[in-house]
């Protein structure tokens, strides 16, 4: 026989998962609220948004020193909803702003009865949003910061006559041992937490099926003075008394049954504080799959035969303590279980739809019959809706004050596209693919997505055709960059300052339009998996061809997926971006001498031509000539008819801004002016324009890129081993190129002559 000790012992690691949940005497529940008020006085409101902002960090604004900023933040989803999960769900930065809208509206306003429904087209993730969002609540509920109290009542039997225990029936006795039985358990647990019960066989206990607050017990009429009795004069006891979240503490009523038994209670003993003796509290346990504190309907789920509950132990208890009074009847409903909760729908069809219109009475009153019994229901109501099934909505007219819709389309956050590319098929698919290109995919799968016509993009800039080295004829290449809160360097400073808050807020609200068409969160995966079938291989990396050839066949197949001529402006834009690239690595001129010709220059422009003066600035002596202005005025490409000008626009700016607002009241140097900045900028942008020029010349240079870390390499001429190198370590280092990325790159500038196309047409920027 196998010795199983070894096997066994590893339950041994469980044993700290079951934890005892303590059971408080009102009194010690009392110091509880005192100890920690924000914690134990939350609805479920309160708790639901405490959730979100446990799990998601303060977001971040990438231009928080611009005054226009809307606070389009980024904000990190994960722990909230990947982490943990069997199926993540990616939050992009467009949903993840209109979640933390939602969640803060719970935060400054009095609660209001709402469902909210969260709308988006099939296979946009609805589903495992919501299933992650309710994993995460149950978890936060049932942790220490997360954790409330509810009402259970601790009762004495009155089955004794003369010390002895009278039944009528042999079943009365069963019922009453086993329950007895199982009160022992509760009584133990109760004296373990401090709560003495020397008589356990003789209570039992009555725990509140709708999971009140043991506060609500506390009669309205003398609420706010016991609260004032209860805090010191402290921040928390202020915010009480002043904010909305907390007036439902105010207001509410506890559940029937708890009133009905307080009246009883009272009765029988006439003393309101023996009655609150009576009142004990446990922490609210939340547990999806018995539907306490969060259920889920699926369309496919049949309504309950039996839709009121009840428990015949304690009812008979009840009816024996009270002298056979009818006045308490233990009977609620499936709403009960979730009081405090979330009730949550998935897809408003079949069984759920009845189920959506029986909501309709609790989201206007509050209120559920269970027979002659009135049932408060105070849960967060929650669905997700089809935009095909939103008509059985717009039917009735009744729901329309009623619903909040939270749109989650497809993602149109291309780096939250990426992300999901890289969670079902590993982080390692980044290194098969060029730099940009793995992004560039998920930019086709966005515009299908985008609509073409955007009011606020053509208010915002105009014609698109100034843009036609970076961009498409709809803009939806800049919306994208928008939409990941990202403004293009490659915008003109008049576009950057037209791009004003009120345009902001309109490009970002015609999100909610976009994402409702083209290609779903499903079909982007099995995109992706055949396009990375076909393409990923160990000796070559994936370039801006093959995904052109990927997507033309679809074009071909359905003209209306991709606007017209979108791939051919992708590709414009990658070829920019990338001579960008090498020409930004293969540049390496002296930055300290540019800067030094520049002083030079503004200094020199005060003087006539062919005079001798020592710069105050750089103290080098300058011969002033008309050489001397063409050498710097060639770098900063000044047409030679209109050098003069040129210059005296510099000199003007010099001694009307530069000097005597920058320098001499600003106290700025003269390398920190304006003037300065842009003539320095101008020069170096031209340079690195024609860095190519003498490379491209040369077909040694074209041979040495290909044969670089191979020993032929070395029978290259110093110069061009050098430069080679310098481009390759900076391609590597600046721009995360792997060493056959950098050779594969460079062939391609090279091969595809983009120095020379591009420097035909004229950049929007300079």
């Amino acid at each position: 026989m196998r010795n199983l000790t070894r096997a066994f012992g590893n339950f041994e690691k469980t044993r700290g998962q079951w934890r005892q949940s303590p059971v408080l005497s009102f009194a010690d529940f009392l110091q509880e609220v005192v100890k920690y008020p924000n914690r134990v006085i939350r609805d479920v409101y309160h708790v639901y948004s405490d959730m979100i902002d446990a799990y998601v960090c303060d977001g971040v604004d990438e231009y928080g020193d611009d005054p226009e900023s809307i606070q389009f933040l980024k904000y990190d989803c994960s722990r909230l909803f990947a982490d943990g999960s069997d199926r993540p769900f990616f939050a992009d930065r467009l949903f993840a702003n209109r979640l933390m809208r939602h969640v803060d509206s719970f935060k400054v306003g009095a609660k209001q009865n709402k469902i909210y429904i969260f709308d988006g087209p099939h296979g946009s993730g609805k589903s495992t949003f919501l299933n992650n969002l309710l994993r995460k609540f149950e978890e936060y509920s049932n942790s220490p910061e997360g954790s409330r109290y509810e009402v259970v009542w601790r009762l004495k039997h009155e089955h004794l006559v003369g010390g002895v225990h009278n039944y009528n029936s042999l079943a009365e006795k069963l019922a009453w041992v086993l329950d007895s039985d199982g009160k022992k358990n509760l009584s133990e647990e109760a004296k373990d937490n401090g709560c003495e019960d020397t008589e356990s066989g003789d209570y039992f206990h009555v725990p509140c099926p709708s999971h009140d607050n043991p506060l609500l017990l506390v009669p309205k009429e003398i609420r706010r003075q016991f609260f004032d009795d209860l805090f010191e004069n402290d921040e928390f006891k202020w915010q009480l008394f002043t904010e909305k979240k907390y007036e439902w503490i105010f207001h509410e009523e506890p559940c029937t049954i708890c009133v009905s038994l307080y009246q009883e209670l009272l009765k029988k003993y006439r003393d309101p504080i023996k009655v609150m003796e009576c009142v004990y509290a446990r922490p609210y346990i939340f547990n999806r799959r018995l539907g306490e504190g969060v259920s889920v309907f699926n369309p496919g789920d049949k309504p309950l035969r039996n839709t009121i509950m009840s428990n015949e132990v304690v009812q008979r208890s009840l009816d024996a303590l009270l002298c056979g009074s009818k006045h308490v009847s233990y009977l609620y409903s499936r709403y009960a279980k979730t009081n405090n909760g979330i009730y949550a729908l998935m897809d408003i069809k079949s069984n759920n739809t009845d189920r959506l219109m029986e909501l309709h009475n609790i989201i206007s009153d509050g209120v559920h019959k269970v027979e002659d019994i009135e049932e408060q229901v105070n849960s967060l109501l929650f669905a997700l809706m089809n935009p095909e099934d939103k008509k059985l909505l717009e039917d009735l007219h009744a729901f329309a004050d009623r619903v909040e819709y939270i749109n989650i389309p497809y993602v149109l956050d291309l780096q939250t596209e990426v992300d999901i590319y890289r969670e079902n098929f590993g982080k390692h698919i980044n290194e098969t693919f060029l730099p940009r290109v793995l992004h560039n995919f998920a930019r086709v799968i966005i515009a299908t997505r985008l609509r073409t016509k955007s009011d606020a993009m053509d208010e915002w800039i105009g014609k698109s055709d100034k843009y036609e080295l970076y961009c498409d004829t709809n803009l939806q290449l800049l919306k994208m960059e928008i939409f990941t809160g990202y403004i293009p360097g490659w915008l003109t400073e008049e576009d950057v300052a037209n791009f004003t808050a009120k345009r902001r807020q309109k490009i970002v609200a015609e999100s909610e339009k976009d994402g409702w068409k083209g290609f779903s969160g499903r079909d982007s995966i099995r995109l992706f998996n055949e396009f990375y079938s076909i393409y990923a291989r160990p000796d070559k990396l994936i370039d801006m061809s093959m995904l052109g050839k990927f997507f033309r066949k679809y074009c071909k197949e359905d003209r209306d997926i991709l606007p017209m001529g979108f791939l051919d402006s992708l590709l414009r834009m990658y070829n920019y971006t990338v001579l960008q690239e090498v020409k930004e690595s293969l540049y390496y001129y002296n930055e300290e001498q540019i800067s030094k010709d520049i002083v030079n220059y503004i200094f020199a422009v005060n003087f006539e031509p062919d005079t001798v003066e020592y710069c105050e600035f750089t103290g080098e002596k300058l011969e002033i000539t008309e050489e001397f202005f063409a050498r710097i005025e060639a770098r900063l490409q000044v047409d030679s008819g209109g050098n003069n000008t040129f210059r005296n626009n510099v000199q003007k700016t010099y001694s009307t801004t530069a000097l005597p607002q920058e320098m001499l009241r600003d106290g700025l140097d003269i390398t920190e002016t304006s003037l300065y900045q842009h003539l320095y900028e101008k020069c170096t942008y031209n340079l690195k324009e024609k860095v190519l020029e003498p490379f491209l010349k040369n077909e040694n240079f074209r041979r040495a890129v290909k044969d670089y870390n191979h020993e032929d390499f070395k029978t290259y001429d110093e110069k061009i081993q050098s430069d080679v190198t310098y481009m390759m370590q900076n391609l590597q280092h600046k721009y995360r190129y792997s060493r056959q990325g950098a050779k594969e790159i460079c062939i391609y500038v090279v091969d595809n002559d983009l120095a020379k196309i591009f420097s035909e047409s004229k950049p929007a920027v300079s």
